[in-house]
């Protein structure tokens, strides 16, 4: 098979993964929207937009199922763009914003905002967004300065990940009052979503996805290593900077929304890798279309899975993604490559 045949043949294949990605992405929409306790149909929600939301129905669906998908849709996109971002900088498969201390520092920046009586809003995204940048830096600096391997990387988060989850168990400790959101937020659910929690960090992840979108080509060059991105003329130090903190803000915001949902970053990044390939014209947007179709279907599931009880949608991710995790792990002996 010529060239000219392979890539015709790979540009069919990721024309029905984008074909397939927006349709999973509206059948989890929809399903998010009508199922759960109880039931709503397309005709009711039609009818509910003509009476204004007047009846039990239309409240359901404007207060309840449209803000939580609306939730579920945009943190499973930002956690997936976010993991695919640090896996490239970092060049590491077992990277990702719950591994690395990402989502803790930003989860323990959202337990200091409840301590204070920030609930919600712009001023706690922004604090979670600084507590997630802060502990990726710290994890990036501190593998620069012992010369750390990209596997050693990894236990420099774990490592940064449980003493910044020590510091949030510390302020529940001495602040119980926190503690009653605490075990919700610690495993991540969807059934506390407001609109003033929803909106703010909805405009701060789609802005930081769109400058992302622009800047792949340099995503691209920056994973080829530092010193070929460096020949090539970039300033890898500014660039990594960048990136890493655009991946903090998609995380950050997702953690103020969700509270620490662990693997999506991890998951649907390196599925929709070993199909579409690591280049991240293809990457960034195929990972935000299946990681908001993913997280949107398992919270669905945690709440009809075992009606009348819901679970936490962050135990069904925690099922997944713990053995694809070890998957990985043997599979690609540590994750030191990119595949």
């Amino acid at each position: 098979m010529n060239s000219s045949s392979k890539s015709c043949l790979a540009n069919k294949r990721i024309k029905i993964l984008y074909t397939v990605g927006f349709l999973l992405l509206v059948v989890s929409a929809l399903l998010g929207i009508t199922l759960g306790t109880t039931s709503l149909s397309i005709s009711e929600i039609v009818e509910s937009f003509k009476n204004g939301f007047s009846t039990a129905g239309g409240k359901i669906f404007l207060y309840v199922r449209l803000p939580r998908t609306a939730a579920s849709l945009i943190c499973g996109s930002a956690l997936a763009v976010s993991g695919a971002v640090i896996q490239g900088v970092i060049a590491n498969r077992l990277a990702s914003p719950s591994i690395i201390g990402v989502n803790s520092g930003a989860g323990l920046a959202v337990t200091l905002c409840t301590a204070l009586g920030i609930y919600g809003g712009l001023r706690l995204s922004l604090f979670a967004f600084l507590g997630a940048f802060t502990a990726v830096m710290a994890v990036s600096l501190l593998a620069r300065r012992i010369g750390a391997s990209r596997g050693t990387l990894i236990l420099l988060g774990v490592a940064v990940n449980s003493f910044l989850n020590a510091l949030s168990d510390s302020v529940v400790t001495f602040i119980p009052e926190v503690g009653v959101m605490s075990n919700d937020f610690k495993v991540g659910e969807f059934s506390s979503v407001t609109y003033s929690r929803l909106l703010p960090a909805t405009v701060l992840i789609s802005l930081s996805i769109i400058i992302l979108f622009t800047l792949t080509n340099e995503l691209d060059v920056l994973t080829l290593g530092e010193d070929n991105a460096r020949s090539l003329g970039m300033n890898t130090s500014l660039m990594r900077t960048l990136f890493l903190m655009l991946a903090a803000v998609l995380a950050g915001c997702a953690v103020s929304l969700a509270g620490l949902l662990s693997f999506v970053g991890l998951i649907v990044p390196h599925a929709v890798r070993r199909v579409a390939g690591s280049k991240a014209s293809r990457l960034l947007p195929l990972s935000a279309i299946f990681g908001g179709a993913f997280v949107c279907l398992c919270d669905t599931g945690a709440r009809t899975l075992f009606s009348p009880y819901e679970i936490p949608v962050g135990i069904i991710m925690a099922f997944l993604g713990a053995p694809f995790f070890v998957f990985i792990l043997i599979k690609g002996k540590g994750g030191h490559t990119l595949a």
